[in-house]
């Protein structure tokens, strides 16, 4: 009995520690992410070409390809999505970015970290 005991208070603490470790995992940068400035882009200083853009914040890391044609903004790919990705999140921010041809675009309700994120990475690659 007390062997059993110890078995079950065991496999509790683990338990208590995968889920303490993944609740940290996905709520770390989530401040910072937030408020997460974005720039925006002044699209006449860009040559026509494709362009990598990088951001790194634990779950939010991503990398997209931006391409330029005639300083407009023509294709943007995502080469690396952010964990737990939200296809119609990213769809929607790239589509947006593509539209109105800048980075000053409105996040999406309820995905505001993720859409900084990729905002950011596109941010990046026309900045650097």
């Amino acid at each position: 009995m007390k062997k059993a005991m110890i078995i079950i208070l065991s496999i509790l603490g683990v338990l208590v520690l995968v889920g303490a470790g993944g609740f940290f995992y996905l709520t770390s940068g989530l401040e910072s992410g937030e408020n997460l400035a974005i720039n925006p882009v002044d699209l006449q200083k860009i040559e026509d070409g494709t362009y990598a853009g990088v951001y790194e914040s634990g779950r939010w890391t991503n990398e997209v390809a931006v391409s330029v044609a005639n300083h407009q903004i023509t294709s943007i790919d995502v080469v690396k999505a952010v964990t737990m990705e939200s296809p119609d999140v990213t769809s929607t921010i790239i589509n947006q970015v593509i539209k109105i041809q800048n980075t000053t675009v409105d996040t999406v309700s309820g995905a505001t970290v993720t859409s900084k994120a990729y905002l950011k990475s596109i941010e990046n690659a026309l900045t650097q």
